[in-house]
């Protein structure tokens, strides 16, 4: 049942942190080819936060800079993975993290399913980054003119079967969709931002996240343009 499976990922994690202490400062990464010093990576939420939406502002602009580093950078991940921050984002192929924040290779965790739905993998997969890798940002990213939130509101428009794996989509985002719907002017907007601030509050709320920023972002497809969600 969707309700059981929901209220299983906002339980109580099973498993807690056992590393203490300050987070380890994070190894500088080599710009390649560009002459200039490398800076060192973002070790606070805060600073992940503002390196992210700086990164976003290039790509709107239509200035990004990460793309000319990816031959010398190649190596510099090869030794070892420092991302800085992680991102939970839907799977469309329109919206890539590492190309809407203007990041480079080994900078960003990057997770995607569509809608950026949660299961076990997920959350265990971040909790490997923010206990492990020590990551102090997860954004969770959702995006305008979403796919599996039109799916979610064509099966409640018309009570039609959404075939096989794509149940389990329908069902986490039905809770959402169904809070909205009397809400006046886009649904599918409305839907996608409630379901995407519900995912951030889950993870939240998982004491296996305590060591990290958990914020909600919206993906503007028209502009490019990241923001922040209440």
């Amino acid at each position: 049942m969707a309700s059981n499976r929901r209220a299983f990922l906002t339980a109580t994690a099973t498993a807690t942190a056992t590393a203490a202490g300050a987070l380890a400062a994070v190894p500088a990464q080599a710009t390649a080819g560009t002459g200039r010093p490398p800076a060192p990576a973002p070790a606070t939420a805060r600073a992940a936060l503002d390196e992210l939406l700086a990164g976003n502002r290039r790509y709107a602009a239509g200035r990004p800079r990460r793309p000319q580093d990816v031959v010398g950078r190649r190596r510099v991940p090869a030794g070892g993975r420092h991302p800085f921050a992680a991102v939970l984002g839907c799977i469309d192929s329109r919206v890539v993290p590492e190309l809407v924040f203007d990041q480079g290779l080994g900078d960003l965790l990057c997770i995607r399913t569509a809608g950026q739905v949660l299961d076990e993998a997920v959350l265990g997969s971040l909790q490997y980054g923010v206990e492990e890798l020590r990551v102090p940002l997860v954004v969770v990213l959702g995006h305008e003119r979403c796919g599996a939130v039109a799916a979610t509101l064509g099966r409640l428009r018309t009570g039609a079967a959404v075939p096989g794996h794509l149940e389990l989509l329908v069902e986490e985002i039905s809770p959402a969709a169904r809070r909205t719907r009397a809400l006046p002017g886009d649904w599918a907007e409305h839907t996608m931002r409630a379901h995407t601030a519900w995912v951030r509050d889950a993870i939240r709320a998982d004491p296996a996240f305590a060591g990290a920023t958990v914020v909600a972002a919206r993906f503007d497809l028209d502009s490019g343009v990241v923001a922040l969600l209440p």
